[in-house]
């Protein structure tokens, strides 16, 4: 939760034109009583008074006069409560316990499980290993802190949440739509570059992220034994999507996506995108169509890639009906327009070897 309107809220169940009860009401509609406590005042105090309060929402129930130091006790610790509860979800995402139907993280069991279709989204830094190399420990958490303050809000922003961070490596899940993977991953570009407009004014060098985007179905729960549990996901969408942005390095590319990820968009023609070929990935047996999303490109590689789409697919379609030669000679040629544009590089390269071998 990004954002939380108070500490606690004080409610008396007698006000005018809304009762404690309705307000209560709404405000579960937004905050889970783990989120936001809700004690409510009244002279009310029979049995069926309680029940209306809790049933509406309330953590706690207090009947008038209060003590003072009553008042005060029980409010600082559903403070102290709401505060540990928002600590957990730093670990676990409240997204994750709303999945298993679970109010708070004490309900969670060894085994819970539930299977949606969700969008999956890995990201990495380039040459990170390199560039850690060169800073302390100190530096090295501080940077990636910096850059995860940028792109964290970006994936809750576009309702995802993030599963886990493996060291540079970023893993999200999106269970509403597919726009909402894509619109977060060329939002993450533009935090890359604005992020790096403020590490060049330091002498920093320019950092570069590569995202990989898969949809399927996915089943969420924990695994573990009961001393020790852990949230996880399990599927074949979650390694697909991983060797996808694996892929973003051999292509030179930001953002490379399924297909099955294209044809969940509501619109899929809104994002700049074109199909870079069908790879073999590990653990697979039929090859997977790739495709680049160029969106978050700056606007005079975006513009050429747009202008040139249909012959780069021709291109590729060359490749791969093997005319290696026709096809060495359309990337060429696009080439000698824009030496910017990696993918096109990457197949005059395959091209040109193909043709040895196959001659």
């Amino acid at each position: 939760m990004e954002f939380r309107p108070a500490d606690l809220v004080l409610l008396d169940v007698m006000m005018p034109k809304m009762t404690g009860y309705e307000v209560c009401q709404a405000l579960r509609k937004k905050f889970l009583a783990t989120e936001l406590p809700i004690v409510l005042l009244t002279a009310k105090n029979q049995v069926s008074d309680l029940v209306a309060g809790f049933s509406a929402g309330a953590n706690d129930y207090l009947t008038k006069p209060v003590s003072k130091n009553e008042l005060l006790a029980r409010m600082r610790i559903h403070i102290q409560l709401a505060k540990i509860n928002l600590a957990y979800s730093r670990f676990v995402p409240h997204e994750f316990l709303k999945f298993m139907d679970r109010e708070s993280i004490v309900d969670v069991q060894l085994g819970d499980q539930v299977q949606q279709e969700m969008t999956v989204l890995f990201s990495d830094i380039r040459s990170f290993t390199t560039l850690s190399e060169s800073m302390s420990p100190k530096e090295n958490f501080d940077f990636l802190n910096q850059y995860l303050k940028r792109v964290g809000p970006v994936i809750r922003n576009h309702r995802g949440f993030i599963d886990k961070y493996i060291g540079d490596a970023v893993m999200a899940l999106f269970p509403q739509t597919a726009d909402d993977a894509i619109q977060a991953a060329i939002e993450m570009q533009k935090q890359v570059s604005l992020f790096n407009i403020e590490r060049l004014a330091q002498n920093y060098p320019k950092i570069a992220i590569g995202v990989g985007l898969h949809t399927g179905s996915l089943m969420v729960g924990t695994i573990g034994e009961e001393q020790r549990m852990e949230s996880t996901v399990i599927a074949d969408a979650v390694n697909l999507a991983s060797r996808l942005e694996g892929l973003t390095k051999v292509y030179g590319a930001g953002i490379l996506v399924s297909e099955q990820t294209l044809s969940k968009l509501q619109e899929p023609e809104k994002y700049s995108h074109r199909f870079l070929g069908r790879v073999t990935v590990k653990g697979k047996t039929v090859p997977v169509a790739v495709l680049e999303i160029y969106e978050g490109d700056d606007d005079q590689l975006k513009e050429f890639k747009r202008r040139t789409r249909k012959e780069f697919e021709r291109g590729v379609e060359l490749f791969e009906q093997e005319e290696f030669a026709e096809a060495q000679s359309v990337f060429e040629e696009l080439w000698q327009q824009n030496e910017q544009d990696q993918p096109t590089k990457l197949y005059i390269e395959r091209s040109r070897q193909s043709n040895i071998i196959s001659g």
